[in-house]
């Protein structure tokens, strides 16, 4: 497993900056939230890419400012446009293939937009075969406003695709969905490819680690058993931490409670 930032923590910051802000300060792994369509051409991609290659910076997974066309695109009954959002889709698993990063995180469609879970299955299977084309692996995030935001639907998902399913598990969304995080990583098992990851209590559902009630160590451990090369990315929202050396201080904080569940996990084998 491996700790990471996302640089939508500092949002509104351009990505540019955001990256290079977090790679300075230390940060080795990240998530890339692509914010605009020209954040896809090929000069800005391949300046991510030699900030990333500058500092040492590793990158998992891309997160694309299109998920909130997902709706009316992909799961769409307009044939046209479905093959258009695939195209388009194509254009941000290039850059992912310079940027080194494989988990392309969808959050698909809107609980005011549902589709029968069969038919959303296949409009995803496209999605996700034209991604493997590239190297990528296209998963479905848990969103609490889309249809994804429910562990029923999920578990539906991995009934029909099996194999074939992979899923971004964020733990502030499951917890306003009023799902358990570690229910939900139990239950999917394996399928779950990464993590977005904040601490929550009574006070917030999107709170820097160590600041709240989730037992980290125990999810840590949990997802070792069924995931260990899955990425942790630390995600929070801007107004849920004072400056980037709070983000350095959890990135180092996550790091640290990793190497200790693997270590566990060494000794007990």
């Amino acid at each position: 497993m491996q700790a990471g930032v996302s640089t939508a923590c500092l949002y509104p910051q351009l990505l540019e900056e955001a990256l290079y802000d977090l790679a300075l300060n230390g940060i080795g792994h990240v998530e890339l939230f692509v914010n605009s369509d020209s954040e896809l051409k090929r000069p800005f991609v391949e300046n991510m890419a030699d900030i990333m290659e500058r500092f040492g910076v590793t990158c998992r997974a891309v997160h694309p400012f299109t998920a909130p066309m997902e709706p009316i695109m992909l799961f769409s009954k307009y044939e046209r446009r479905v093959g258009d959002m695939i195209e388009y889709s194509k254009r941000t698993f290039e850059a992912m293939q310079r940027l080194g990063a494989e988990i392309f995180v969808l959050h698909g469609s809107s609980i005011n937009n549902p589709v029968p879970v069969d038919f959303y299955c296949e409009r995803f299977s496209r999605l996700a075969e034209e991604g493997k084309k590239y190297g990528v692996i296209v998963a479905q995030e848990n969103v609490v406003r889309c249809q994804s935001g429910s562990l029923k639907f999920l578990r539906e998902m991995t009934l029909r695709l099996g194999g074939d399913v992979h899923f971004v598990l964020d733990t502030k969304q499951a917890v306003r969905a009023g799902e358990s995080p570690s229910e939900m990583l139990r239950a999917l098992g394996n399928h779950v490819v990464h993590v977005h990851i904040s601490d929550h209590s009574d006070k917030g559902d999107c709170q820097l680690l160590g600041s709240g009630q989730f037992r980290i160590r125990g999810f840590l451990e949990d997802l070792h058993t069924f995931s260990p090369q899955s990425s942790v990315i630390l995600e929070l929202y801007r107004a849920n931490f004072r400056g980037i050396s709070d983000l350095v201080s959890n990135y180092r904080m996550l790091s640290w409670m990793i190497s200790r569940v693997e270590k566990q996990a060494a000794e007990a084998e």
